[in-house]
């Protein structure tokens, strides 16, 4: 099999922890050939099939961790699977670039996660359909709209649609301390869209990211515990990364989602559950893998591969 995946540029790679490359680790363990691209990379030119400028290349295990063999323009169809792993944002160039893959697609090749199901799925939007399983939300515009939501629940969470990792995430108590500075921060005085959600006390316990790889939970998630006064979790703001067992709800929630997700062309989807509550849906490039693996023993690398090669059967 020949993967191409399409990700940040490899010298940005953390590989003690990045979940891209622990799938290159295991596609490579099986024999299989690897190819890399980042989305600038993506070129359609009319009359011709969807390509992209690709380096080949070979995991050495060493500090050096990759050796690049070749750079040629490869049309995407010709690889087994294209797997789509670009960080966020979710931005415009996000947004073109699956319209590229999805001409790709029309042309023969397979794309993980599929290009229409990730504009469909954007990250924080998409827990408003699993209403039952959510906190009390709000997506909005409208300053006023904000403060009525906070009038009835004191203690929210704000946050734009478009960050990752904690980025510019605010928590207002009761006394509503800066509000209003915080809202025309965020929607840039009604230009664009924010997220309010109530504040769910459990995230000192944690805000657990649980993975499901063909519509199955991984039986571990990782809990990303806050750390000192902050009150993010997320492992780029400090939080500290604990894995352990599903609960039931926890469980219920991955089960009630993922299989729904998987048939949409979301092979791989992570949930964030903060005391129950899911708070969003991972389908950009979820994260987690080496974490889990490392602390658990359960190989969620072999599990995602076994899943993919299910999937292209």
């Amino acid at each position: 099999m020949h993967i191409l995946f399409i990700a940040d540029p490899l010298e940005q790679f953390k590989i003690y922890k990045d979940t891209t490359f622990s799938m290159m680790r295991e596609a490579q363990r099986r024999g299989y050939t690897l190819s890399a691209c980042v989305p600038q990379d993506l070129n359609w030119q009319r009359g011709r099939p969807v390509s992209a400028r690709v380096r080949e290349i070979v995991l050495t295990g060493e500090q050096a961790w990759f050796r690049e063999e070749a750079v040629i323009e490869r049309p995407l169809h010709v690889f087994d699977v294209v797997l789509m792993r670009k960080d966020p944002p979710f931005d415009a160039e996000y947004i073109y670039a699956t319209h590229l893959l999805e001409q790709a697609e029309r042309e023969g090749a397979r794309v993980v996660n599929r290009p229409r199901a990730l504009r469909d799925h954007p990250e924080k939007l998409a827990i408003m359909e699993f209403a039952e399983y959510t906190t009390p939300t709000l997506v909005t515009r409208d300053a006023a709209a904000v403060r009525a939501f906070h009038a009835e629940h004191q203690d929210i969470i704000l946050k734009p649609l478009d960050g990752m990792g904690g980025m510019g995430i605010f928590r207002v108590k009761a006394d509503g301390l800066n509000l209003g500075s915080i809202v025309e921060t965020l929607n840039k005085n009604g230009a664009e869209t924010i997220m309010v959600q109530r504040f769910v006390p459990e995230i000192t316990q944690g805000d657990k990211r649980i993975l499901v790889i063909g519509g199955q939970p991984v039986p571990h998630s990782l809990a990303r515990i806050p750390q000192g006064t902050e009150v993010r979790g997320n492992l780029a703001a400090g939080g500290k990364g604990v894995a352990q067992p599903l609960t039931d709800q926890d469980r219920r929630i991955a089960e009630a989602i993922g299989p729904v997700l998987n048939e949409r062309g979301l092979l791989l989807i992570g949930l964030d559950v903060i005391g129950g509550s899911l708070t969003e849906i991972n389908v950009t490039s979820p994260t987690c893998f080496q974490e889990i693996t490392e602390q658990t023993g359960f190989d969620v690398p072999a599990m995602f591969i076994d899943a993919l090669e299910a999937y292209l059967r």
